[in-house]
Order: structure tokens, then sequence, then C-alpha cells
């Protein structure tokens, strides 16, 4: 006779049975339907609207050589890849752009929808379309149609689509340029946050606090033209002085309108941004000229940049291989065997802060300059989807000059005046550089081409090189748009966008070498004209201009050697003050102070993975940096809660402070700057002992190790989530060095190449081709950029055919 324990185990063992065999099931069913979502790499398929049939092979890690006709069948071709291997990346950028994530993500990306809907790029995104050249316009159609052909041929929805319960929707020939406004919400400044900080350390330390804690020129910078500027004096104390009683922040609070608020992993030194640089053919092993770019973005899966080699017959036959972006129809940076160009964000000052004059009584009542009329500040309202929940309605108070995003310290509103919400600055004239001759060419292209302001390097075939702003900027009358300013009176303005000829341009430099690293490039009459947008500190630029002038008969090997250039420059003076501020008096009974010393004396001065020396010194410098400026610009934080002030140039100030040591800017809980200094030592080491580590162990591999996520890896459960994130790498790299790189953000690729010579072209990407997680190509080619080995930019022997019939 059984017992009624005995009868349980067998109904607990026989529900057990039944659940492990229904999530056997399930997994069996989700398993088939994300296989049934690869895309087809064989035999053929059908694409209408081709002219002819074009021919698609992929080598070992997915790379597609597409091979066509005419440049519209090209078009049509890699939309329908761009949809195969990427579309739900292609869903995401576009929504970015038009502020629609809520209808894919609910409320979780309403904040972020709120905020991104006060530009109404939507709209200006069909303004945009319809004045198009008639020739882009069709290219564009073409590419469309061929991204809904490839999104129509899957078996089934790409994966996404499964996990949201939602169907994708079909592309639109405007969603592309929401991808090159969704490049400009990461790439520049859309809440004016850069332009009120400096305005609130203007209101509380003066013009003598900004000139000193945020000069626009620095006694290093790494321009081209080799401007520089010596430091301005440390503010007196009568201006600041921290041993007097705290007092009350001059000025209202300043109010911003951004309605969201985001956890951003960057460091406190990094902002977007890249490395290019070239060399003339006087300094190659060719003659040919030698380009090198590696693009810093936030890092992800599947990477944002999708290889291609494109080639089409015709009168205007052609022949490029780079990086596309998912969405648009061309190839962003690469080589097409005569010109080889790169960019970076240029960091140029592309918006303005307008101080409105509101009437005294009402005041959504303003002034206009040449109205004698009071206009009425408009209202736009909006309305976002949210998945799983009701639309929620939103409204923008917008002005003749753009929308009010803040108050000022006076409580006057002001409006966001940015290059981007002029239709004119976007078009599709970046296209004609896949058939461009020579560098002076592509400069002319490049100052017609409708973009976000970037620095561009172009290297071309006959050993020539050149540097300028391809993008537009405004054209300032009366200021330098530093500040807010009133535009009241009409004698500050802008006169629409800068014309093509007097954008600033470096043409065959007789030194043959030119590189950008988001730093200041030029100074004088040149800088005025691109303004500042915050540049990049330049120790990273200069360690570049130096590897470069070491150089001659250089290969493409040797440029890459510069990507991953990771000695620890920067920090060598900070190594030599840790040790000189370590006295046997200040270790003297404190055997972790002892340590920190020891370990730190024998650092490597790289940013290896291997080393805690390196990690010590930078922790050192970076408790130093919070300890000494917090004070001083604890009024600024007071008066604007967002104030920003990794963002100036503070290394000089604060180097020139530790050196002189000024008492009324010593934090008065410190007996000393030694003191202060002892203090952030100790910091560094809290850091360490909160991981239950020796300092000897606290390598900088374990601190900066690689989280390459996909959107949903931190959605979905653990074992799923990291099944499709990139592995927990240690990098070696950081800031402040050519080898840029966070656990989060860093090169999203490497390129070195001659153009006419891409057979010995170098690439490395993170992450792969595919974004489809059971694809040979997700993680193909990632090992080769984490452990920085070289591959071949030109696309290797056919793996996989795939003919596409009209």
């Amino acid at each position: 006779m059984t017992s009624p324990a005995g009868k349980r185990l067998r109904l607990l063992g026989s529900v057990l049975s039944v659940l492990v065999l229904l999530a056997g099931l399930a997994f069996a069913w989700f398993y088939a339907q994300l296989r049934d979502s690869l895309p087809q790499l064989d035999g053929s398929a059908a694409l209408a609207g081709l002219g002819a049939p074009v021919t698609v092979t992929r080598d070992a890690l997915g790379v597609p050589l597409i091979k066509a006709a005419t440049r519209g069948d090209v078009a049509r071709a890699l939309g329908y890849l761009h949809a195969q291997d990427r579309f739900f990346q292609m869903d995401l950028l576009r929504r970015r752009g038009a502020g629609e994530l809520s209808e894919l993500f609910g409320k979780l990306a309403l904040p972020l929808d709120r905020a991104t809907r006060r530009h109404g790029f939507r709209a200006l995104a069909q303004k945009v379309l319809a004045g198009l050249a008639p020739a882009d316009r069709d290219l564009l159609t073409r590419y469309t149609a061929g991204v809904n052909a490839g999104l129509g041929a899957l078996p089934k929805k790409p994966f996404e689509y499964f996990v949201l319960r939602l169907a994708p929707a079909p592309w639109k020939p405007e969603d592309s340029l929401l991808i090159i406004y969704a490049m400009t919400l990461d790439l520049q400044d859309s809440t004016g946050s850069y332009e009120l900080s400096l305005a609130t350390l203007r209101d509380q330390l003066g013009t003598a606090g900004v000139a000193f804690f945020a000069p626009v020129s620095t006694p290093g910078d790494a321009a081209l033209d080799g401007t520089t500027a010596p430091l301005a004096p440390i503010p007196p104390a009568s201006i600041i002085d921290l041993r007097t009683p705290a007092k009350v922040a001059r000025g209202a609070p300043l109010r911003s309108t951004q309605l969201f608020a985001t956890d951003d992993p960057r460091e406190p030194d990094l902002l977007p941004g890249s490395n290019n640089f070239a060399l003339s053919g006087a300094h190659t092993a060719t003659g040919a000229a030698l380009l090198a770019n590696d693009p810093h973005l936030d890092l992800g899966v599947p990477n944002i940049w999708y290889r291609a080699s494109l080639e089409w017959q015709g009168p205007v036959a052609g022949r490029i291989t780079g990086v596309t972006l998912p969405g648009l129809p061309f190839v962003v940076i690469g080589s097409n065997g005569h010109i080889a160009w790169g960019l970076t964000d240029a960091y140029a000052d592309t918006s303005d802060l307008v101080t409105i004059d509101v009437n005294a009584i009402d005041h959504s009542l303003y002034k206009l300059p040449g109205r004698t009329d009071l206009l009425e500040i408009e209202k736009r309202p909006d309305v976002i989807r949210v998945k799983g929940g009701n639309p929620v309605s939103v409204e923008y108070p917008w002005t003749a000059w753009g929308p009010l995003i803040a108050t000022d310290g006076k409580g006057r509103p002001l409006a966001f005046h940015w290059v981007a919400y002029d239709p004119a600055a976007t078009n599709f004239e970046f296209i004609r550089l896949e058939t461009a001759q020579t560098a002076a060419e592509a400069v002319a292209i490049a100052h017609r081409s409708g973009m976000p302001a970037h620095n561009f390097v172009v290297a071309d075939s006959s050993g020539a090189v050149a540097w300028t702003i391809i993008g537009k900027l405004p054209q300032r009358v009366g200021f330098d748009g530093r500040l807010p300013t009133s535009w009241t009176f009409g004698d500050r303005r802008w006169e629409g966008l800068l014309p093509p000829d007097q954008v600033p341009a470096v043409i065959a430099p007789a030194s043959g070498r030119v590189w950008t690293a988001n730093n200041r490039i030029v100074g004088g009459a040149a800088l005025a004209l691109l303004g500042d947008g915050g540049y990049a500190t330049p120790p990273r630029a200069a360690q570049i201009r130096d590897d470069l002038a070491a150089l001659e008969k250089a290969t493409p090997h040797d440029l890459l050697g510069i990507q991953l250039d990771d000695r620890a420059l920067f920090l060598e003076r900070w190594q030599q003050l840790l040790l000189t501020v370590l006295t046997p008096e200040a270790v003297a009974g404190h055997p972790k102070r002892a340590e920190l010393r020891q370990v730190a004396g024998h650092w490597g001065a790289v940013a290896s993975i291997d080393s805690a020396g390196y990690r010590l010194v930078r922790g050192l410098r970076l408790h130093a940096t919070d300890l000494a400026l917090s004070p001083i610009f604890a009024s600024c934080v007071e008066q604007m809660p967002g104030f920003e002030s990794a963002r100036f140039h503070t290394e000089d100030a604060l180097w020139t402070i530790l050196q002189e040591k000024p008492a009324h800017l010593l934090d008065p809980k410190y007996s000393s700057w030694d003191a202060l200094l002892l203090a952030a030592a100790d910091a560094t080491i809290a850091d360490i002992d909160k991981e239950g580590i020796s300092l000897a162990k606290a390598t900088w591999g374990r601190r900066n190790t690689a989280r390459i996520m996909h959107p949903f890896g931190r959605m979905l459960p653990a074992w799923l989530g990291g099944w499709l994130n990139m592995p927990a790498n240690p990098l070696a790299g950081d800031t402040n060095m050519p080898r840029v790189q966070t656990p989060t953000f860093g090169p999203s690729m490497r390129l070195a190449v001659s153009p006419g010579r891409e057979a010995e072209g170098l690439f490395q990407m993170s992450g792969g081709q595919s974004g489809h997680p059971l694809s040979p190509y997700y993680r193909a080619g990632h090992a080769n950029w984490v452990h920085g080995t070289p591959g071949p930019l030109l696309p290797g022997p056919a793996v996989h055919t795939l003919i596409l019939n009209p």
C-alpha cells in the first residue's frame, strides 16, 4: 500500500515532468521561430524593381560584396541586406530620431520620447525628403523598396518582435532621414547643457572664472595650425573664497525643461568622439596617402556599422568599400580607390540659447526684431503612442528661434536655436564622395553636404591629404555664441548657414600630416566661424600628433599601431605627484599607503589589462579632481543641478592650483593641499577595499571589463540576456589616449587604408555583421577587435552567393 507521502512525491514528479516538457516545447518553438528568421545566404531570391540580376557574395565574416548593373540596383540590394540582417537596429534608430520608442517599449521609453518630440524631427524629415534632389530621392525610394522587400522575404519576422509581441512597421523614405537625426541627437548637445553650464559658471565666478576653468584654448592644445593660449590667472579671493561662509548662489535657479534623467555609464573625461588622421604620400611606404579612422561610440549588439563593398557599372561606374549605417543607402566611412575618408565629431557650435524678452505683464508674448507688435509663444501639441497604455498628449512652447528649453539666472526663458532645425542643413550630397577622385574634390563635396558637423579627413591616391568640416554651420553676426544672449534688437543673429567657401579647410599641409581627436583644430578667425561646442581636451590629439611625427615610410599597420596606443602619457605627472605625496611620514603607520606607493611606483605607464598601478594613479587623479573642484563649483550646482564641469578644460587649472596651492580655493575641511591629496589617495585605496582584494590585484582589466549588450540584454533572464551579449573581456585603453576604451564605449571600428591599395587595408569591428544570435556572423571578428589583431578591409573569398533577380 502506497503511503500518502509517496503519492505526493509521484504527483510532484509528474507535475515537474509536465513542466519540463512544456518548457522544452516552448524552447523548441522559440528556437524554431528564431531559426526561421535567419536571412537567406545562398541560392536566388526575387527582388522586384531591379534592372538586372544582382550578385551578393559573403566572406567568412559575413561581409557582403554587392555587384550590380547600376547604382540604383546597388541601393535596392543594400536595403534588402540591411533589413534581413539588421532591421530591428534600423527600427530603433528611426524611432530614436522621431521620439517613437514608446510604441515598442511602453512607459519605459516615455521620458526619452517626451524630450525628443520637442524637436519635431518626423515632420522635419518629411520636409527634407520633399526638397531632396530628384536623383537622391529616387535612390532613397529604391533603397526603401529594398528594405521592405528584404523584411518581407524573411520566413519569420525578426526575433525581437516575437519578444515584444509586435509586428515590424514598414520602412518609409523619411525614416532614412530620421537616422541622420538620431545620430545628431547622439553626437550634438540637444539640450543646451554645455552653454547653460558656461552661463552658470559666468554667473557665479564671473568672466575670470570662465577664462580660468573653461578656456577654449589651452597651453597644450594640438591644433593643426599650432595655435595655443596661456592659462588665465587664478581667480582672486574677491571672486571666490572658500574660507568664508558659503554664500547663496547668485541669480535664480536655472530651470531646464529636460524631462528625463539617464544613467550614463561614461567616464568623467569622456565625450562622444573619435580619432581620424592621415599621412601624405611623402611619409608612406607606397607614395599613396594613408588614412585611419576609429569612431568612438556607445558599444552595443549589433554593432552600429554594417560592412559592405559595393560595385556597379554604367556611365559613372564605381567600387567602394567601408562601413554603412543601416537605414542609409551609402557608405559612411570608406575608400573608393581614389580617395579614402573618415569622420570625427567636430564639436563645432551648431546651436545657441536665445534669451527671450517676454512682455512684463503677459509672459506668453515676446519681442521679435523688426516687428512692432508682440508675438505669442506658440504651443505645439503632439501625441505619443505608448505600448500597453493610453496615448500621451504633450505640448511644447516654441518661438521663432526654436523651442523653450530652460530659464536663465534671471528667470528669463531661453529658446534653443539649432542648425538641425533648418531643412537646408540636411541633404544627401554626401553620396557624391563615392565617385570623387581627389582630396580637393572631396573637400568641395563636404562643404555642400548636409549632416551633423564632423571633422572630415580625406586622403587620395596621388598622396594628398586634407581636413575640413563636413556638415552645415551657422553664420553668426555680432556675437560668438558661447553664452546665451538676447536677439531682440537684431544686432545679434544668424544670417542663415555659413557659405561653403567660408568653411575652414586645411588642404595639402606642408607637414603632410592631419589629425583630429574631437579637439580644437584651428584658432583665430577660423575658430570664430566654428565656435565652441565643447571640444575634447588635447592630450589624446597631442599623442596622435606626436605619434604621426615619428612615422616615415608608413604602412597601414603603423597607423593601426597609433589607434592601439595605450601609453598613459597624460598621467605621468600624476604618478610622480602621487609618489611625492606619499612621503615616508605619510606612509608611516599606514600599510595600505605604503602598498599604494609600491604598486604605483611600478605602474608601467600603460593602460594595460594587467596593470594595477595604472588604475591606482588614475583613481588618484579622479578623486583629487573631485575634492579640489567640487567645492569651487558648489554654487554653480546650486544654481543649476545639471551643471557639467566635466566638459570644461579644467586640467591645466587644477594642476596650477595644486602647484601654487592658493589658500582661498582650498576646502576648509583640509589643513593643506597635501592633506587633500592624501585624502584622494585614501579614497583610491577605499575604492579597492570595497572589492575585497589587495591593491596589487586591482588590475585595470578587472575594472575595464566589456559590457557590450544587446538591447534585450538587461530585459531578458540572465541566461538568455548573456547569450545575446558580447563576452565580458578585459579591455586595454582608457580616456586621454588614442586607444579610448571603457566597458560600454570605445572604437566601434578601426580602419586604416591607402586609396587604390585597399587590398592592404586593415579593419576591426566590435561584434559581428549579423544582428541574429543564431547566425555564424553574430560575433565573427569580435575577438580581433578585443585584442587589436589586424584583419583585412576588403571582403575575403566568397563563402556564400545569393543572386537577386528582378
